[in-house]
């Protein structure tokens, strides 16, 4: 499919009509801090909120509302003839629709799929509504916070997976001629989401989605990196004294698995993510 990449400078149709047919049959990706914004704004804790409303482990939102005329259910969010019962709180992927953010480079682009604007085959009124510039669209939907967390996030991703990177390459076991550690990195890049979830385990999963800070921050950077920094302590409990070269094998596999986890809630290449870890490690004498 063509990929149409802007400037946020393009000109386009992009006041919300307020339609709602944004709100069915998509896939919401959600990262932490988005879930946390969830719950501060429907006031319930981070584990009702990703319990009543989200799917995978709190990745992704639930649709499972009401149908429309095309058969996609609604966003378990979504009150009929009403709208976006969280408005307030709704993530970046919401707040960019009918665009995507692309980051190469450290840079990041706005882009849409097709060489026609999607809100001209649901929402043709928007033709009627006020042009914007990428740049403007986004200052209204007050993206910028949640540009921060995605961004965050993907460096806490990196930092889980270095500490796999060591205990698989810094500990003996790749020396030791193992070969189904990186075997099973890349079974986990290409697992479905329910089966990663399944593999990380409850424990874990609420470490990475449900994070035990207590005090409200509007900051998504200092949110991401005492989150960070939970995590990072949880590997070092765990994992700071084993010494057999399975247990090495298992606590590798394990955060990698976390860190593509996260990836799948950032929307990021989850299965490209695995294949250039793998190569990494495999430039540093890991085999295969």
């Amino acid at each position: 499919m063509q990929t149409t990449k802007l400037s946020t400078q393009s000109i386009l149709p992009l006041t919300c009509s307020r339609s709602g047919t944004c709100c069915f049959g998509k896939d919401v990706m959600l990262n932490p801090w988005e879930l946390f914004r969830f719950s501060k704004e429907k006031q319930i804790t981070q584990r009702e909120f990703r319990d009543l409303y989200s799917e995978f482990g709190g990745i992704q939102l639930r649709f499972n509302g009401k149908q429309d005329k095309k058969g996609q259910n609604a966003c378990s969010l979504y009150i009929d003839n009403a709208g976006c019962s969280v408005h307030q709180g709704r993530p970046l992927a919401c707040r960019l629709y009918p665009l995507g953010r692309q980051v190469q480079f450290d840079k990041a682009h706005y882009i849409y799929e097709g060489d026609k604007f999607p809100c001209l085959n649901d929402c043709s009124e928007v033709l009627d509504l006020p042009k914007l510039s990428v740049g403007e669209y986004l200052k209204g939907q007050q993206a910028s916070q949640f540009e921060k967390a995605l961004d965050e996030y993907l460096i806490v991703m990196q930092n889980i997976a270095d500490i796999g990177f060591e205990l698989l390459l810094d500990s003996g076991l790749a020396a030791s001629g193992d070969t189904k550690t990186l075997s099973m990195w890349r079974i986990i890049g290409n697992e479905s989401h329910e089966l990663s979830v399944k593999r990380i385990g409850k424990e874990w999963m609420d470490c990475l989605m449900t994070p035990a800070i207590t005090e409200s921050t509007e900051d998504p950077i200092i949110f991401a990196q005492k989150h960070n920094d939970l995590i990072l302590l949880k590997a070092q409990e765990e994992f700071g004294s084993i010494q057999t070269l399975e247990e090495l094998h298992k606590a590798s596999v394990l955060l990698i698995g976390v860190a593509l986890h996260l990836s799948r809630g950032l929307g990021a290449d989850t299965k490209g993510i695995s294949e250039h870890w793998i190569e990494i490690a495999k430039s540093h004498g890991a085999k295969e």
